[in-house]
């Protein structure tokens, strides 16, 4: 146990960022330990199916590369690494990154966490009658993965038992950063506020330069940055508190509002955030500039996360084929919109005279020309459009016809069709996500075989909800200014269900934003998107509000036929919505117009 802050850096948000990432963070030398968050739940089923193909494979095939590069500075320094990059396969992705270490000579101990792949045991649960926690649906009957999250503590017993490098399978995004946490600090599993704090400071960081101002939505302040953007670092004290910073002389712009943009991303009620090891209360959470490119966070709460862990299992429901072309001209909207409608007509009379049946969902997009912001778009007259048709059907054959059909309209239909490089379109499967609960009990973990004890959960916490401010309008002349005006925003997605979280630029404005953003407010300006409820959280510690939207995404992930299947542009879409406003705000400056 030590009480000397620890100091953690993230060098991958996804898999497929920045390679360059890792040699900043090291060559840096403010880390203490490395991590890599590389899972989502299609990649979990990609690489099921690849390990299907291979036994070898099944893991972030970039992982040991990127490891190895750095591996004779990290042993040098003492730096701790930690990833999720073993997917189904950590045993495969050890023997890969061991083969690579011997090759240089460098020492260090790699340990494996394994327990989370379910897939085995598929047919024991189909049997039990499980259903989908949100749908209601019945357990898919040919799941291509199925994955516990597990928690932080089998991380830390590796580091324990002396590990240098901790590859896992499936966890929570924010164990990597928790387990060297709880090892540093010996934190138990009842230490609950400081496993919430543990938490977020990975939540914060989890997603690369995400936190560093990189997608902030005063993207000017940090655009001419972003060539060199800063990968986060975390320096987290023993009671939880933590500073965001990143390595000296890189870009980015690191301010209580980029960090609690990157705070609000993909949560839904900020009093009830449940991971396996705490049940997380951020709504007084508080971020103060602590420096320059120095924000220090403090006020996270936690409580008991019950005795269950969240599984996902994906599956093939159909198949799916996306195809685009540009169109240029006079009247390039209406000529995209009638090209669209033709090819679907024409597919589909061809599936009919086939006995292929219908599509299952078709989804049209004029690109180009404001598409998700439906009615209220602006670009109806602009002149050159991406025309994007996605379709989804049961038959493989008829997403066939759709793909050599797709291609004629360049003689056929309009002039101005181009941008066919590409080819057609391809017929690939499309993966739902199926999730529910299992008791920890059921799932057990090991580390490099030997199993590991989880901490019992407890009773699962009671959440009083926050009172939500009914706001109030200031006396006198009022004037209309779009929501950016007085707020930051960020989005991101749930499953088939997305957030989108608004922060008021200052305290005084968050009563207005209280009285103008309703739920009811959102789906008004939003619903041609929303599908379902919307509901508001209040977010007193942020000044701001965190909407949770029910059946916004089209189905989610790889399931949603739209160009935006992860809500990343909700935040956008709501920031034009008109709000009212002191006339005195602007006059003195506060606000502009």
């Amino acid at each position: 146990m030590s009480g000397t802050a620890l100091r953690i850096g993230c060098a991958s948000g996804f898999w497929g960022d920045s390679a360059e990432a890792t040699g900043q963070l090291v060559d840096s030398g403010q880390i203490d330990v490395l991590v890599f968050d590389y899972l989502a739940e299609i990649t979990m089923s990609l690489l099921a199916k690849a390990r299907a193909k291979d036994p070898q494979a099944g893991y972030a095939t970039d992982f040991p590369s990127v490891v190895a590069a750095q591996a004779a500075k990290v042993a040098a320094q003492g730096i701790k690494v930690v990833s999720n990059a073993g997917g189904v396969n950590p045993a495969a992705c050890k023997a890969a990154i061991d083969s690579k270490l011997a090759e240089q000579g460098v020492d260090l101990k790699v340990a494996i966490v394994t327990g989370d792949d379910l897939l085995e045991r598929a047919g024991e649960l189909q049997n039990r009658d499980i259903r989908e926690m949100f749908s209601g649906t019945a357990f898919p009957a040919k799941p291509w993965s199925i994955n516990a999250y597990l928690g932080a503590f089998p991380i830390a017993k590796a580091l324990a038992d002396g590990a240098d490098i901790v590859i896992t399978g499936r966890c929570v995004d924010s164990a990597v950063a928790l387990g060297p946490l709880i090892h540093h600090f010996g934190w138990s599993a009842t230490d609950y506020d400081q496993l919430a704090m543990g938490s977020l400071a990975g939540h914060v960081i989890e997603c690369g330069a995400q936190a560093t101002g990189g997608i902030t939505t005063d993207w000017r302040a940090v655009a001419d940055q972003w060539d060199d953007m800063g990968y986060p670092i975390a320096e987290v004290a023993a009671d939880g508190s933590f500073t965001v910073t990143k390595p000296d002389g890189t870009g980015g712009r690191i301010t209580p509002e980029t960090v609690a943009e990157q705070i609000v991303y993909e949560i839904g009620d900020p009093g009830r955030y449940l991971l396996p090891d705490v049940c997380c209360d951020f709504r007084n959470v508080r971020c103060e500039q602590a420096g320059d490119d120095r924000v220090a966070v403090s006020g996270g709460r936690g409580a008991a996360p019950g005795d269950d862990y969240k599984v996902c299992a994906t599956y093939q429901d159909g198949f799916r084929a996306t195809g685009t072309m540009m169109i240029g001209g006079p009247e390039a909207v209406e000529k995209a919109e009638a090209v669209a409608a033709a090819i679907l007509k024409r597919t589909r009379r061809l599936f009919e005279r086939r006995g292929l049946g219908d599509y299952r969902r078709a989804h049209v997009e004029t690109l180009g020309a404001e598409a998700n912001w439906g009615d209220r778009s602006q670009s109806r007259h602009t002149r050159e459009v991406i025309l994007k048709i996605a379709v989804h059907h049961d038959s493989r054959d008829a997403l066939e016809i759709f793909s050599r059909e797709f291609i004629p309209p360049a003689t056929s239909m309009a002039q101005g069709i181009t941008g066919f490089a590409g080819g057609r379109p391809k017929v690939t499967p499309l993966l739902r996500l199926f999730s529910f609960v299992l008791a920890k009990t059921e799932v057990p973990v090991a580390v490099d075989g030997t199993t590991c004890e989880i901490p019992a959960g407890g009773q699962l916490a009671a959440v009083e909800p926050a009172a939500k401010g009914a706001g109030e309008k200031p006396d006198g002349e009022m004037v209309e200014v779009p929501l950016r005006a007085i707020a930051f925003g960020r989005s991101g997605d749930k499953g088939d269900s997305a957030n989108i979280g608004v922060l008021a630029r200052r305290p005084a404005f968050l009563p207005v934003l209280q009285a103008e953003l309703t739920g009811g407010a959102v789906r008004a300006w939003m619903g041609h998107l929303l599908e379902g409820a919307v509901t508001r959280f209040d977010w007193p510690g942020l000044d701001g509000l965190n909407f949770y939207c029910e059946q916004a995404l089209g189905g989610g992930g790889t399931a949603s036929l739209r160009y935006d299947p992860q809500g990343k542009m909700l935040a956008q879409i709501l920031m034009d919505c008109p709000v009212h406003v002191p006339k005195a705000w602007v006059d003195e400056g506060l606000v502009q117009a």
